[in-house]
């Protein structure tokens, strides 16, 4: 240390302004180094923001291919108004079923987001019931998306390879993305629920509560995947 302030102690004699930066960049060096809390993260969390981060490239080449598909078909594309509308009380209502399957997984949103907050204030209870409404909500939405895909399926004829609409690759994009997406909502139903059960009865200590933490930012990220899926499947 002392070598390295003889050394800037010279370079200041000769260059000034160079002395000066290199000053700036050995102190924030020296701050970050001696702080300890500066990349303060679980193991759990990490590992889980390295899970969504693949999960990221994954959805992200769903999407590509589907818009390379949709780009490069010579057939006509079905429009997303006509295939996913909704026969009520006589009214013919386009996307009403997706628009309801959105608002419901942004309410989860907020419901996963007021979780962590309660868990962390200690009020486990609150936090309890809020992760049980979460999961009450994405079970919901897989209901809906099941009853999408079955009316597809049986009253619409879409198949991977094939549907009435137009073209044949819209069948294959549209099982392949929302299934995938599905499943990810499933999968964070039950692990709300395991999560839940477990915080209600006493397993996490106080600093052990991160772990709603950890579930919400898997909850969100999947929310968020919805909100892409939605804008490109079914609005463009």
């Amino acid at each position: 240390m002392n070598s390295d302030n003889e050394h800037v102690s010279e370079m200041a004699k000769t260059h000034p302004d160079a002395a000066q930066e290199q000053g700036r960049w050995q102190g924030a060096v020296t701050d970050w180094s001696a702080d300890k809390q500066v990349f303060d993260m679980s193991w759990g969390k990490l590992m889980m923001w390295v899970f969504l981060l693949s999960d990221t490239f994954i959805f992200s080449i769903f999407l590509t291919g589907y818009m390379n598909a949709r780009m490069s078909t010579t057939e006509p594309w079905p429009f997303a108004s006509e295939v996913f509308a909704l026969t009520i009380a006589g009214h013919h209502i386009p996307l009403i079923l997706i628009a309801i399957m959105t608002f419901i997984l942004i309410t989860s949103s907020g419901t996963m987001a007021m979780a962590v907050t309660y868990a962390y204030r200690g009020n486990r209870k609150v936090a309890v019931y809020l992760m049980l409404a979460t999961a009450v909500l994405g079970a919901s939405f897989v209901g809906m998306q099941a009853f999408e895909w079955s009316k597809l399926i049986i009253e619409e004829g879409v198949r991977p390879w094939g549907n009435p609409f137009g073209a044949a690759q819209f069948g294959a994009s549209f099982f392949m993305i929302t299934g995938f997406h599905g499943l990810h909502v499933s999968a964070g139903v039950i692990l709300l629920l395991v999560i839940a059960k477990r915080v209600h009865q006493g397993v996490y200590q106080k600093k052990g509560l991160q772990i709603v933490e950890i579930t919400g930012l898997y909850w969100h990220f999947v929310d968020l995947v919805w909100v892409f899926i939605f804008a490109f499947f079914y609005l463009w």
